[in-house]
């Protein structure tokens, strides 16, 4: 697999996997098993837009101007270093758990999606994610688009395993444990990344 591909897919995975009222809310149909298929698609197609605009057009800014290069590329290490420490801390500290209650039919289809695009584009760190950190980022690597198609695969796939796997790890992610263990899975990989990005 290509390096820059293999590289967007594992920061992509890595940003998304943060615990969130997106995943929360993607998570919480999947174990209703509510509209879960299109939930996802909008998720994923949402953030592969985003991702998109980003490779283009941050991206390309970065590429000509060997300040901003250099700028980018320590401010995205610096970034990570500190989302990382953030899961870290939160793996440390503990406590988070999935709150899945509530039963019965729910909401029509056109409902729930208004509800996930707001949590989806009315939310300020996506921009930061998709748009900034990894247009930004892609710029690092020898073939920027397949970084990004990287990026959006991650999406893709994440948010189609949350939803349709949601009920497997439902026993699971009542424990606390479990969310400890997947922020400081988060945390580390950040921190890679980070010094992947400072040693380039």
């Amino acid at each position: 697999m290509p390096a820059s591909l293999l590289a967007g897919f594992a920061l992509g995975f890595s940003l998304i996997m943060a615990i969130g009222a997106q995943n929360a809310f993607v998570l919480r149909q999947g174990l209703r098993r509510q509209h879960v298929f299109w939930i996802c698609l909008t998720c994923a197609g949402s953030d592969a837009l985003l991702i998109a605009a980003g490779v283009a057009g941050f991206g390309a800014l970065v590429s000509a101007n060997p300040v901003l290069e250099q700028a980018a590329r320590w401010g995205g290490a610096a970034f990570l270093l500190w989302y990382g420490a953030r899961s870290l801390r939160s793996a440390w500290a503990g406590g988070a758990v999935l709150d899945s209650s509530g039963k019965g039919a729910g909401p029509a289809l056109l409902p729930v999606l208004l509800t996930v695009l707001a949590l989806t584009w009315l939310n300020p760190h996506v921009y930061l994610d998709t748009v900034v950190l990894l247009g930004s980022i892609s710029a690092q690597y020898p073939d920027p688009v397949l970084f990004g198609a990287g990026a959006a695969l991650s999406s893709f796939a994440f948010f189609f395993l949350l939803g349709y796997g949601a009920s497997l790890l439902a026993p699971l992610f009542a424990r606390p444990r479990a969310w400890q263990l997947l922020d400081g899975f988060v945390g580390l990989t950040m921190w890679a990344i980070a010094l992947g990005l400072v040693w380039m």
